[in-house]
């Protein structure tokens, strides 16, 4: 036996031995603008400006990384030389066209990267030969369909990613072939249809993340397709109802998020069909009442924070059941007066004070009857208004089961009239009518969402919005607005979410943010406004969410953004801020993403996030031209920020950051580091983080190229850097070092406990 094992490795020698010269060979003749790692196979040739995938990269390469390049087009077989390549990152490449059978040849690829680039559609053939791929990165495109048979050569696929793309509509059969999906992001896209056999053939799904579209219902039908769910994330979609109607059946979901919607009332019964449901996450919706969920048993948590709880006697079954279902719940009540701001789970049913139960009866049904007036109808149901629906104006398509109705792209010249009086949502895009006259809508006191996008809109006439008392969502986007008066918006007091994207805005419109109370969420991205004054935002005391990104802010004033009290996103990216406006940011409590991307920083100074420092927790500096960080430029962050993004920038040194204790992210990428002994404390830094960080050596060229954290030889030969590895080699005789604390070793000691503090 052991002599016919000799006998074959004599055969094999003869085959083996050129697979390692081939790689040695081929190392030899690293494209000039890569950098070429032999030991791991791995390639890197990123920020070149290159047009086309380079050659002579050597055939047994791994891993290619040709992110933040100009391919815009990949071409057929653009890697067939490259056949054992596992991971390939073509993020930021421009790309605009996958030609058919661009990845032919590449059937060991694990992971494939193509998120930010410019995809508007994906051929049919283009992911063909794919057949290993696990993890497919689409996220930052254009894409606004998918065609079924896309993904159909991807039978290995764990993980797709769509998020952050312009997708409308999904079709039947959209990912057949996904047979192993475990993973679907398609979040922050525009989805407001999914066809009931969308999600067909994904037996293996677990987790589908849709949160940040335009669903208008719950799509309970093509939902259920895939009955493997565990975790279905449906956050900030604008329903306003969910009920057993809906046909939601996933018997094995564990998790829903609904958060930061516009639920106005939940039937008990909407997820009688998710009996293993464990957490239903309600947060930021306009729920004042919630009958106990009928159905799933083993529900242990229910997320109600930030809704106008009303703690009445309607409230009553609710705590009943919390109690004896022993489910943790964290709402607080925002009504009757003597019970405002009190947790739900510390309140007994003998709290609440219901008609018959003593002197204080009269008092509360008085409260609740001012609640009912105020609008928000009886718990539990869906407001209706009486009278049959009306009929639907000749152009349009008005369903009554979900009570849409839609006009989108028909010709109109002016605003139609005669929809069903009980539509919640209307459609009217991409029509041409540069006035929207006074009462346009009459007869919809019902309507929640209403989009007016790509209208050719100059001008809302005072009473434009006139009795549309119940409007949370209004979209003007894409239009030719300069202004907003107070008198167009009045008779719509519960508008929450205002899109005012890409409009030729000069001024943030003040007036009619004032006229507004329920302001949620305001987006004036791609504008013209260069300054945000103080009085611009007065009166938006329920603001949570400005987008400001794409104007041509100069200045933020201090005290500008003092009235939005509540405020926990500001982006103000892509603007020309020359500074952080540092005084602006008093007073914002609550601030938990701050985005400043894009803007000519190039300096922060001491202190500059200090106002923000209790609650910050993602913080976008990315494509700033930063140059410079001054050593105290982050303090008071340590508590919060787990997310800090300071890619692309212009820094060549950077100082250690040990107050940030939070981090679950930091991205230093495309950044020219010059590692010489300036550096020494962001290494020590960098090494005790269990980050990956992206921050390579730009300098001196012996070290071009490799990781900050990595290039241990060049910190080794700094005054203090070989102490400090020696005291690391002697870290593990804890009584050596008790014993030896004079002379030399005082220097590692010291060494020793700085980088403890580090």
């Amino acid at each position: 036996m052991a002599g016919n094992q000799r006998v074959s490795l004599v055969l094999l020698l003869p085959l083996l031995l050129p697979l390692g010269l081939t790689w040695h060979a081929a190392a030899q003749r690293c494209p000039q603008t890569c950098i070429c790692d032999n030991s791991r196979r791995h390639v890197a040739c990123r920020h070149q400006n290159l047009t086309e995938v380079p050659n002579a990269i050597p055939e047994l390469t791994q891993r290619l990384d040709l992110q933040g390049n100009m391919l815009k087009v990949i071409p057929p077989a653009a890697f067939q030389d490259l056949p054992y390549l596992t991971h390939l990152d073509l993020r930021h490449c421009q790309v605009e066209l996958v030609a058919e059978g661009a990845f032919r040849g590449l059937g060991r690829l694990l992971l494939l990267n193509l998120a930010s680039n410019r995809l508007s559609a994906l051929p049919q053939e283009a992911l063909d030969g794919l057949g290993s791929l696990r993890r497919l990165e689409l996220e930052g495109n254009l894409l606004e369909e998918l065609r079924p048979g896309t993904f159909g050569a991807l039978g290995a696929l764990a993980t797709l990613n769509l998020a952050h793309n312009a997708l409308v509509y999904l079709p039947p059969m959209t990912f057949q072939g996904l047979v192993r999906a475990r993973w679907l992001q398609l979040s922050h896209n525009a989805l407001s249809v999914l066809a009931p056999e969308a999600l067909a053939g994904l037996p293996a799904l677990r987790r589908l993340s849709l949160h940040h579209n335009e669903l208008q219902s719950l799509p309970g039908l093509a939902l259920s397709q895939a009955r493997g769910l565990a975790r279905l994330e449906l956050g900030h979609n604008p329903f306003t109802y969910a009920g057993e109607e809906d046909g939601l059946a996933l018997p094995g979901l564990r998790e829903l998020r609904l958060e930061h919607g516009a639920l106005q009332a939940l039937d008990p019964r909407a997820f009688t069909h998710c009996p293993r449901l464990h957490t239903l996450d309600l947060r930021g919706n306009q729920l004042d009442v919630l009958l106990p969920p009928q159905g799933p048993g083993q529900l242990r948590r229910l997320r109600l924070q930030g809704n106008p709880l009303w703690c009445g006697c309607r409230a009553r079954p609710l705590l009943e059941w919390l109690a004896r279902a022993r489910v943790r719940s964290d709402g607080a009540c925002w009504g009757p007066r003597r019970l405002r701001g009190e947790a739900l789970e510390a309140l007994r049913p003998r709290d609440l004070r219901c008609p018959g139960a003593g002197a204080g009866a009269l008092e509360e049904a008085e409260e609740e009857e001012e609640l009912v007036a105020r609008g928000r109808g009886p718990a539990g149901v869906p407001k209706q208004e009486a009278g049959a629906a009306g009929p639907c104006p000749r152009a349009c398509v008005c369903v009554p089961e979900s009570r849409h109705s839609g006009c989108e792209a028909r010709g109109l010249r002016a605003v139609p009239r005669g929809f069903p009086n009980d539509t919640q949502l209307l459609d009217l895009r991409r029509n041409h009518f540069p006035l929207v006259p006074r009462a346009a809508f009459q007869g919809l006191g019902q309507l929640v969402s209403l989009h007016l996008q790509h209208c050719g809109i100059t001008e809302l006439e005072a009473g434009a919005l006139a009795d549309l008392g119940s409007l949370i969502y209004l979209y003007l986007s894409d239009n030719g607005l300069s202004g907003l008066s107070a008198a167009a918006v009045e008779g719509a007091p519960r508008l929450g979410y205002l899109y005012l994207e890409r409009n030729l805005f000069l001024h943030v419109p003040g007036a009619a943010l004032r006229a507004l109370p329920s302001l949620f969420s305001l987006h004036l991205q791609d504008n013209a406004v260069d300054r945000l004054a103080p009085g611009d935002l007065a009166g938006v005391r329920a603001l949570r969410w400005l987008y400001l990104s794409g104007n041509r802010l100069t200045q933020v004033s201090p005290g500008a953004l003092g009235p939005a009290q509540e405020l926990e996103k500001l982006h103000l990216d892509r603007n020309q801020l020359p500074e952080v406006p540092t005084e602006a940011l008093e007073g914002l409590p609550a601030l938990l993403e701050l985005q400043l991307s894009g803007n000519p920083l190039r300096a922060l100074r001491e202190g500059a996030f200090r106002p923000v420092g209790r609650s910050l927790q993602h913080l976008f500096l990315n494509s700033s031209g930063l140059e410079q960080i001054s050593p105290g430029a982050f303090s008071g962050l340590g508590t919060r920020l787990q997310s800090l993004y300071l890619q692309k920038n212009q820094l060549q040194a950077l100082p250690p950051l040990p107050g940030l204790r939070q981090l679950e992210l930091i991205d230093l990428s495309g950044n020219p580091f010059h590692c010489d002994c300036h550096l020494l404390p962001l290494h020590r830094w960098l090494t005790g983080l269990n980050l990956r960080v992206g921050a390579t050596c730009a300098t001196p060229p012996s070290a071009q190229g490799q990781r900050v954290k990595a290039v241990v030889a060049v910190f080794e030969a700094c005054p203090g850097g070989a102490a400090r590895k020696a005291k690391r080699t002697l870290a593990p005789r804890r009584g050596a070092q008790r014993t030896s604390r004079k002379g030399g070793q005082q220097g590692a000691d010291k060494v020793g406990k700085e980088g403890a503090r580090l």
